[in-house]
């Protein structure tokens, strides 16, 4: 078990840097005044993802605290937004378009949703 934390958590480390590093890389570049450093880590941590899910349902041999480093830790430090792509994939593979659609529409209005709620309480203190 603690293997497994530690795989996770220098994943988390390798990947919270690795965002740090493109966003600061990134931070000088405008394009539509979009937080260009945001967008390139989801893009590239769902690129990174979904060749990982594909290589580890074929490659049988990994271990699980390599596996675990990679995707949970390394990309989830890298984005969150990768693992929640990852599930909606899940989700569509499996056909489950209702829970799917659901999901998405929960977690992208409810988490904007949210963000504002908790905004407008912590402008009011």
């Amino acid at each position: 078990m603690i293997r497994t934390i530690l795989a996770v958590g220098l994943g988390g480390f390798a990947g919270s840097v690795m965002r740090y590093a493109v966003t600061r890389l990134t931070a000088h570049v405008q394009w539509f005044n979009m937080p260009l450093g945001t967008l390139t880590v989801n893009l590239i941590g769902c690129l990174i993802l979904g060749f990982l899910t594909a290589l580890f349902t074929r490659w049988q041999g990994c271990t699980d605290e390599l596996r675990l480093f990679l995707t949970v830790g390394m990309c989830g430090g890298f984005t969150t937004f990768s693992t929640f792509v990852g599930e909606n994939f899940a989700m569509t593979r499996a056909g489950q378009l209702v829970p799917l659609v659901l999901y998405l529409g929960i977690s992208l209005t409810g988490g904007f949703l949210l963000f504002f709620l908790g905004y407008l309480a912590a402008s009011r203190l």
